[in-house]
């Protein structure tokens, strides 16, 4: 099959991999394309291999137990694919599930760009519930030490992010940050008694928004505030370290993780259908899943560039009719199984993902 050697040659300039492993992990990327799921016993029934199908499955098994992933590796390889010389706002959530009585919770730390996130880091929790403002700041320190601290424009996050912990950390290492917090968090202005953060967006309408004209005490830490009431009346407030004028816009790009996570899941790899369970072996899946995302991402970017998405009309808007993503996935995935299809046509998309070399740097 050329397709496996062509992507096998282009993944071989940034992983430096034995090549039974780097074999192992092309068949399975372009197996993950056809039968778009995480799970791997239907991956096995599509890989590409003379062997059995009980001892393709085997095989995976022995690369999710025992091989170990280099992330920052694949971390340098995204960020410079999409990023290089930018800067960038990064966006942090969690995304999580059950099998059976086992707890699937991953925080991850993406970067927000065209409307979803790109996925950089990503850690499994050994809870259901949230991750510790340690844990939060941890993910940050690990783009920190890779990427530096003056690409960052500012650090997105909900309100389960919101913490003295993480607030005096983004401080201390001039990090910009726009993260929401709880109504009822309790604040203070100047020497005035505490008051519900509520209590100073209480005048707010539908649809209107405002800023604290003074900075406000919010978990020990000096900061300022900007809140907006929803069509539905639902406030929102945004404590930021930067100038509050445009906080709740930049907030709101906060929710591109959420659409990465749609995109991993039942709009594209349907991850929750996996078997795995182990924590290790389910940062391995997220590895290969990031890279099979960007990669869809970049091919519908091309393919749109060329025949524009289709628009539909939704009720009283009007939307594209599919992802960047799924644009890409869907056209992958008629290159790889399309006997039809020369393999100029998969070159073609293959270009798209062969990252400059000489960005391979730590920034």
């Amino acid at each position: 099959m050329k397709e496996v050697s062509e992507l096998q040659r282009m993944l071989g300039k940034i992983l430096i991999w034995n090549k039974a492993r780097l074999d192992c992990f092309t068949r399975m990327l372009l197996a993950l394309f056809v039968a778009r799921t995480a799970n791997l016993s239907e991956i096995a029934v599509v890989m590409a291999s003379k062997a059995k199908v009980e001892s393709r499955y085997k095989r995976l098994q022995r690369f999710f137990r025992h091989f170990r992933i280099d992330y920052n590796v694949i971390a340098k390889f995204i960020f410079n694919l999409f990023f290089a010389g930018r800067q960038v706002y990064l966006t942090i959530d969690r995304t999580n599930w059950f099998w059976g009585k086992a707890k699937i919770n991953i925080l991850t730390l993406a970067v927000a760009y065209e409307g979803v996130a790109i996925p950089l880091f990503w850690c499994l929790l050994n809870k259901a519930g949230n991750a510790t403002a340690i844990e939060h700041r941890a993910i940050i320190v690990r783009f920190v030490r890779l990427f530096g601290q003056s690409c960052i424009l500012g650090v997105l996050g909900d309100r389960e992010f919101a913490s003295a912990t993480l607030f005096g950390f983004c401080n201390k290492q001039k990090i910009p940050f726009y993260i929401r917090i709880k109504e009822g968090a309790q604040v203070k202005i100047k020497n005035k008694k505490w008051l519900k953060a509520k209590k100073l967006f209480s005048h707010l309408n539908l649809r209107e928004k405002a800023e604290c004209q003074m900075i406000v005490w919010v978990y020990g830490k000096k900061l300022y505030l900007t809140g907006s009431r929803s069509e539905t009346g639902e406030l929102m407030i945004v404590a930021t370290n930067q100038n509050p004028k445009n906080a709740i816009a930049v907030y709101l790009r906060r929710w591109e993780i959420e659409c990465l996570f749609s995109c991993l899941k039942g709009r594209g790899f349907c991850f929750e259908e996996t078997h795995l369970v182990d924590r290790t072996r389910i940062k391995k899946m997220m590895a290969l899943l990031a890279i099979g995302f960007c990669w869809a991402h970049k091919t519908g970017e091309w393919r749109a560039s060329i025949k524009p998405i289709r628009l539909c009309k939704h009720r009283d808007s009007i939307r594209p009719q599919n992802s960047y993503m799924r644009y890409g996935l869907d056209y992958i995935r008629e290159i790889i199984v399309n006997p039809f299809k020369k393999i100029s046509a998969f070159r073609q998309i293959l270009a798209l993902f062969e990252p400059d070399l000489t960005t391979q740097r730590v920034v």
